[in-house]
């Protein structure tokens, strides 16, 4: 398992961490509040080794746990017994049986071995009112030695008494450069792809590292250059079937898809368009391929900037930019795309 050394950016998160474990002041309720695949639970854990550590020890600057005492070993293999994640029944909720069976009962029984009991709650903001309710007797009258840890990727899902019992911290999005530099050095990935994916990722290291092994995703960064390249000789029906063949869900995802369309699919679909046409702006502006996202595409941006305009490549962003709101809006998704490619073709 990790250490603190290890988590990418984070500095005040780290800071308030560090600061308990040396002044052994540890609050009984935190809530990590970040996006999606953000690196909440792995830095949790990080965390809970580190307090129920029989040894700790300073490290390369930080206070981590040894790695080595019976505590870290069960922690790092997920078999300690006072630390307890809170699993839930039904996929979207977590009900007020979970919390009351796992926690609320269950916290009146000291800690086995450790200093501490630690619960982590993954997916907090899909406690029910009942549940946060049954918490919340949980963080009104906290015995001495138990640490809540609430994940959540929306902090406003919870009630306010919840939250003012907590020490709620925010992830903030990774620093570009530190997301690169480790899918090179850790990962092994190509520069110009670990530059890509750490664009995509705006921030949010996990979401890297999914882009930088997921060949989907290239797949649909190739199939979508290619449409816009092929885009000035192609009529409408065609440029509708290229794009339900780039979003169209996997066979397992096409079971619960209602529209025919992945969400994933399409974030991405829109994502790389909107890099693609920046690209092509700095590049108009700088004739130098150093800052570009694309830089394998360097030939078809080349060819592009030498036909287009400032104003041309503006107005086909501006356009982009409509077709995302159409849809946040949920106007017909193929309505919006068609609408779309209709106006850059115009500008190509």
């Amino acid at each position: 398992m990790a250490d603190f050394a290890d988590i990418i950016d984070q500095v005040q998160m780290k800071e308030h961490m560090q600061n308990a474990l040396l002044t052994d002041k540890i609050s009984h309720a935190y809530i990590i509040s970040g996006e999606n695949n953000s690196g909440k639970e792995y830095i949790a854990r990080i965390f809970a080794k580190a307090l129920q550590c029989e040894d700790r020890a300073e490290k390369d600057g930080y206070i981590e746990a040894c790695n080595k005492c019976p505590s870290c070993i069960k922690a790092m293999s997920d078999s300690h017994p006072d630390i307890i994640t809170i699993t839930h029944e039904k996929p979207g909720s977590i009900g007020v049986d979970d919390i009351r069976l796992k926690l609320r009962d269950d916290v009146v029984i000291k800690p086995y071995e450790s200093k501490y009991k630690i619960y982590i709650i993954p997916e907090g903001e899909k406690m029910t009112v009942a549940a946060q309710n049954a918490l919340l007797k949980t963080l009104e009258e906290p015995p001495a030695y138990i640490v809540i840890i609430i994940l959540t990727s929306n902090i406003n899902a919870f009630l306010p008494t919840i939250t003012s019992r907590c020490i709620v911290l925010p992830m903030k999005p990774a620093q570009d450069d530190t997301i690169m530099k480790f899918l090179m050095e850790e990962c092994h990935v190509v520069d110009y792809k670990a530059m890509l994916c750490a664009s995509f990722a705006r921030g949010n290291v996990g979401k890297a590292l999914e882009l930088a092994s997921n060949e989907r995703f290239e797949s649909l960064k190739n199939s979508t250059i290619e449409l816009i390249g092929k885009l000035p000789h192609l009529e409408i029906h065609d440029m509708l079937e290229r794009v339900r063949t780039i979003l169209a869900p996997s066979e397992e995802e096409e079971k619960t898809s209602k529209k025919g369309i992945d969400d994933k699919n399409l974030e991405d679909f829109l994502d790389v368009l909107y890099f693609l046409f920046r690209d092509m702006l700095v590049y108009k502006a700088t004739d130098n391929e150093e800052h570009l996202i694309f830089t394998d595409k360097i030939a078809y941006i080349s060819s592009v900037t030498s036909k287009c305009s400032y104003q041309d490549i503006d107005k086909i962003i501006k356009i982009m930019e409509t077709a995302k709101n159409r849809i946040k809006s949920n106007v017909n998704i193929e309505l919006a795309l068609e609408l779309m490619l209709i106006g850059i073709k115009e500008y190509l």
